[in-house]
């Protein structure tokens, strides 16, 4: 679990970065990420800060920098599956609310972490004219092999936003889908949103480096 959210931070970080650099208003969505991805790899390597876990500057990174160009409602829509049809509109803000606040613990605590990987990535295999496209990438780690980390990015007015992630063979969405059932099954959607503010209030109380474990 711990290589699985290192390994999403880098993915979703990346992104983000990308999407703040200059460049062309139609630059293809492979091309994006992988401009982001060699930015942010360097810049999380040489930030003394980031690496030694500021918990103020790393997540204030993430919330300014990253989350806006990740589609956290769809992610948190699509993990909730069937059961997101049946919440109440002040359920669904709250649910999004907690889901986006738990992805910036997860995001924060992996982001220290980041030391010397790189990433190559695969030709796209897209039409122009897709809005939504996989994009196909593998994490160079400084041991062992090479490890998958796909994503799937939809064009939206503001841009290309990512919503969701495949680490070594496991799609984000479908692993939260699984947390999600469990925990709606049991205490309805109310216990769900009951549980990832119990979890973020945890996580909130812990060193910065603790999160990513």
């Amino acid at each position: 679990m711990k290589l699985f959210k290192q390994l999403l931070a880098i993915a979703t970080v990346s992104l983000a970065f990308n999407a703040h650099a200059a460049g062309p208003a139609n630059e293809a969505p492979d091309a994006l990420v992988k401009r982001i991805s060699q930015d942010v790899i360097e810049t999380a390597k040489s930030d003394k800060a980031i690496q030694a876990g500021d918990t103020k500057k790393v997540m204030q990174l993430v919330e300014t920098k990253i989350l806006p160009f990740v589609d956290s409602d769809r992610m948190t829509s699509l993990a909730a599956g069937r059961f997101w049809r049946d919440a109440t509109p002040e359920q669904k803000k709250q649910l999004s609310e907690q889901f986006r606040t738990l992805l910036i613990y997860t995001y924060s605590g992996a982001l220290s972490q980041i030391k010397n990987e790189t990433v190559d990535f695969q030709p796209l295999r897209a039409d122009p004219s897709d809005t939504e496209v996989e994009v196909r990438s593998k994490v160079n780690m400084t041991r062992g092999e090479p490890i998958t980390l796909n994503y799937r990015v939809a064009k939206a007015a503001a841009g290309w936003k990512i919503y969701d992630i495949n680490v070594m063979g496991a799609w984000l969405v479908e692993t939260y889908k699984g947390t999600f059932a469990s925990e709606i099954s049991k205490g309805g959607i109310d216990g769900l949103i009951k549980t990832l503010t119990a979890k973020n209030q945890s996580l909130a109380s812990k060193p910065l480096k603790t999160t990513a474990k």
